[in-house]
């Protein structure tokens, strides 16, 4: 032997160490890929405040993973100066989340990946039956038959749902528009329909609009905001969500922005709570189509909705129910604004078509009946990821990944 050192042994002890002291930031790397804050590895080198060779080694670690692509010869941009960085960007190929939803008129089951992709969708079906159990197995054997045609792997699943969902027993405690019980154990039943289907990895539950909010607050509308409100109206009710330093909050027990309870017309339809006039069915798909007089029909509440506002916003009759909804809308966001004081707002379901519809009316209720509206006007967006809701559900999956992607996958 020449006594001389192995060059590759030293580069490896040399890697496996700065991989080591970066191995914490293994999970706040996934989390900047994920989102799209970190798109090349410089910038990862700067949000994580390491080294660039640590960057590169922790880089290294999340593609060996399968979890995330590094591009080593991306091309310059035109005038730029020096090396340019390695692209980074979630693997096309990589797990995926089962993502379930059910709602009123239906469910949907889904799979997706990092960065809150669609990888594959179901069909949608139109019916939910009275028994939980047996739309929940539905909807994951559908998500089940999607692993098997992709060959993907799976990292977990998650479930949305039109009702607050206590914690810590998951329980679904007031599915007003489904013909399910209240206090449904909608996380456990989700969790062994899964486990029956084969699938590993953790099963989660959650209410439909946090979950939209979540999504959006890490790839659509949202991002960047630090208390993000969200309201929306789906197929049936009003819902609400409140995103704090990138968290959901939830409540002590789950149940927090009920905010579909909020009076809005003290002389309103009764309401399913036992108030009256409650954002809940003073602005939700139902009411506009009563307003305007038209029957709802086979194709769904929103779907109908949607259409009327978009193709006959010129009727008298659909304008002025339209301008009915706005104004009940900007008080109970009023009220919002004056209590949380948020820096963004975003509007899902019917309520976005109702800001696209007329934003400056809509805009201007808010302004008129909050306190900090006309000084310190908060920003009204519409959402922008479709599917939002399976997007969330299926980021409560990734999350344990996004936590710990060693010791979730390694």
């Amino acid at each position: 032997m020449n006594g001389k050192a192995d060059p590759r042994a030293e580069g490896e002890v040399t890697t496996r160490t700065r991989l080591e002291r970066g191995r914490g930031a293994l999970g706040p790397a996934l989390e900047l890929v994920h989102t799209g804050r970190a798109p090349t590895r410089a910038v990862l080198t700067a949000e994580l405040g390491v080294t660039r060779a640590t960057a590169g080694a922790v880089a290294a670690e999340l593609e060996a993973l399968g979890l995330i692509r590094i591009d080593a010869r991306p091309s310059a941009a035109a005038g730029s100066q020096g090396r340019p960085s390695h692209r980074l960007a979630v693997a096309e190929e990589g797990p995926v989340a089962l993502a379930a939803q059910v709602h009123a008129d239906g469910f949907r089951a889904a799979l997706v990946g990092l960065g809150g992709s669609l990888v594959a969708t179901a069909p949608g079906c139109e019916a939910v039956g009275a028994d939980p159990a047996e739309v929940i197995g539905a909807v994951v054997d559908a998500g089940a038959r999607l692993l098997r045609e992709t060959g993907r792997r799976c990292v977990g699943a998650g479930l949305a749902v039109p009702s607050a969902v206590a914690e810590p027993e998951g329980t679904a405690l007031n599915p007003l528009h489904l013909a399910w019980p209240a206090g449904a154990r909608v996380r456990e039943v989700f969790a062994d329909r899964v486990r029956e289907a084969g699938l590993t990895g953790p099963a989660f539950a959650g209410n439909d609009v946090n979950l939209a909010a979540l999504a959006e607050h890490r790839h659509g509308a949202g991002r960047g905001a630090r208390d993000l409100l969200c309201v929306a109206t789906g197929h049936r009710g009003v819902g609400g969500a409140l995103v704090l330093d990138g968290r959901l909050h939830t409540g002590s027990s789950g149940l927090a922005l009920e905010v579909g309870h909020l009076t809005v017309n003290s002389e309103g339809r009764p309401c399913y709570c036992g108030s009256r006039g409650c954002l809940d069915v003073e602005t939700d798909p139902l009411a506009f189509l009563t307003a305007a007089g038209r029957e709802p029909g086979p194709e769904g509440l929103l779907v109908q909705a949607r259409e009327l506002l978009r193709d006959r916003y010129d009727d008298t009759t659909v304008r002025s129910a339209a301008e009915a909804l706005i104004d009940r809308l900007g008080l109970g966001l009023a009220g919002l604004v004056n209590i949380l004081n948020p820096d963004r707002i975003i509007l899902g379901g019917l309520h976005r078509a109702l800001l696209e519809a007329d934003p400056e009316r809509l805009r201007a209720v808010v302004a008129d009946r909050s306190l900090w509206g006309r000084s310190g006007g908060v920003p009204i967006l519409a959402c922008t990821l479709d599917h939002n809701s399976l997007v969330g559900a299926a980021e409560l999956a990734w999350q344990p990944v996004l936590d710990d992607p060693l010791g979730a996958l390694g």
